[in-house]
């Protein structure tokens, strides 16, 4: 039988980069509605401690579907909001994802290889004021077409420009 090569042989993120991957997201969520650990795990009804939730923030402790569901609900945001946040901001799998950019960073960024980017998104916000845009990956497909590089390419470069989040309530 012939060698099969690992996962992270082939360049694929090992486990242990998605659990951090996530675990960082659900802490900036946290962070960012001016949480404690504590308040947070006081809103759980699973009743799980503050040791088990700073180790699914540090990646250490592998988080089920239904744990990271009842984590997103108290926090207000969704489950599959926080995962593809997660990915992007860690630039893994950005090829595959909706990508949220912000375009006002996007403006910002002085690489040659990107620069037909900034027209589009100085036209993008106009339909945008708010400053963030949500692209499909077809539409990266295209624009990588029109920049001359590759989708892996620019995705990855335009998973960079995440947004921080925003709270209403």
């Amino acid at each position: 039988m012939a060698d099969v090569p690992s996962l992270e042989a082939a360049g694929e993120p090992s486990d242990k980069m998605i659990c951090r991957a996530v675990g960082e997201e659900l802490r900036l969520v946290r962070e960012g509605l001016g949480w404690s650990r504590g308040h947070l795990v006081s809103l759980l009804p699973s009743g799980i401690g503050d040791r088990t939730l700073l180790s699914y923030e540090h990646g250490t402790r592998h988080l089920t579907t239904l744990r990271l569901i009842e984590l997103c609900r108290a926090m207000r945001v969704g489950a599959p909001t926080l995962l593809t946040r997660a990915l992007q901001r860690a630039q893994i799998h950005t090829d595959n994802l909706v990508l949220e950019v912000d375009l006002r960073a996007l403006l910002l960024d002085q690489r040659p290889q990107f620069r037909p980017m900034a027209p589009w998104a100085r036209n993008a916000l106009n339909m945008h004021p708010d400053g963030v845009m949500v692209v499909e990956p077809a539409a990266v497909r295209n624009l990588a077409l029109f920049v001359g590089c590759t989708h892996r390419e620019l995705a990855n470069h335009l998973g960079r420009f995440i947004a921080d989040y925003r709270h209403t309530d």
